[in-house]
């Protein structure tokens, strides 16, 4: 679980907080938890070396999706995917319309397939973390792993 942000820390990061509090309620573990700058590289890094550990089966980002010039998390996760989710976007918009109605247009949460691992791009605020963490990943990503890493015939 990566939080991309310049002035966040892990000891105040709501956001991070109730991605990993909605990650373990479900009975899942989180391997890794960290905060990134909002810099290309260093988020592209992060989410290639969740990607090679090995023991982590999903990616979720906080932070960074939205139109502020500093907002890199979508360029830099989206050079990494082999497959999109564009289905994730579409449905985690959709949720948020019910709670920030037109304010949503200028979110751009993203998922992806980053080396047989899903990768989901939140927003950071607090409220959408929980929002696209409970009513998607939480629910999909087990499934959407299985897939991802099935072998090929």
């Amino acid at each position: 679980m990566l939080t991309v942000s310049s002035t966040r820390d892990i000891d105040d990061d709501p956001a991070g907080d109730s991605i990993a509090e909605l990650f373990r309620e479900a009975g899942h573990s989180v391997s890794v938890r960290r905060v990134v700058d909002d810099d290309y590289d260093e988020i592209q890094t992060a989410v290639a070396r969740m990607a090679d550990r090995g023991d982590v089966d999903v990616t979720v980002t906080t932070g960074g999706t939205g139109v502020t010039p500093d907002d890199q998390t979508v360029e830099a996760t989206a050079q990494l995917f082999g497959k999109t989710l564009p289905g994730f976007g579409e449905l985690f918009r959709r949720l948020s319309y019910d709670e920030i109605g037109t304010k949503v247009v200028g979110t751009r949460a993203t998922a992806g397939v980053v080396d047989g691992m899903p990768t989901f791009c939140l927003p950071g605020s607090e409220n959408a973390a929980r929002l696209g963490t409970a009513e998607i990943i939480v629910p999909e990503a087990p499934h959407l792993t299985g897939l991802a890493r099935r072998d090929e015939a």
